[in-house]
């Protein structure tokens, strides 16, 4: 985390900047997503288009905290795919964050 700060520009010693989330939130469950072949997850025609967070609070610089994601929404409109993925983020079984993504997916045209 510390080094994630710094590359951000920010100092590691005011806590865990509020974009890590996307590391705990967002990338330590959408991974499990995108490897699940019965998600049919077409990642060459992914884009990850939308991200919003809604905070209780930030979590404090050595805090272990549990991510949960789930697919909220699956729809394809018009040959195009969005899927729409929620993490809930908990530490010590009180509210982090709660994450939400939209990823589309464009089906290529023959």
């Amino acid at each position: 985390m510390a080094a994630f700060a710094r590359a951000v520009g920010a100092d590691p010693a005011d806590g865990v900047p509020p974009t890590y989330a996307a590391v705990y939130a967002l990338w330590a469950t959408a991974s499990q997503l995108f490897d699940d072949p019965d998600a049919e997850i077409d990642l060459d025609n992914l884009l990850h288009s939308e991200q919003e967070f809604d905070w209780q609070r930030h979590p404090r610089v050595g805090e272990t905290v549990t991510s949960r994601g789930r697919v909220a929404s699956d729809v394809v409109r018009r040959g195009i795919r969005f899927i729409t993925f929620v993490t809930e983020v908990t530490a010590a079984g009180e509210p982090v964050c709660q994450s939400r993504a939209l990823f589309v997916v464009v089906r290529p045209r023959s």
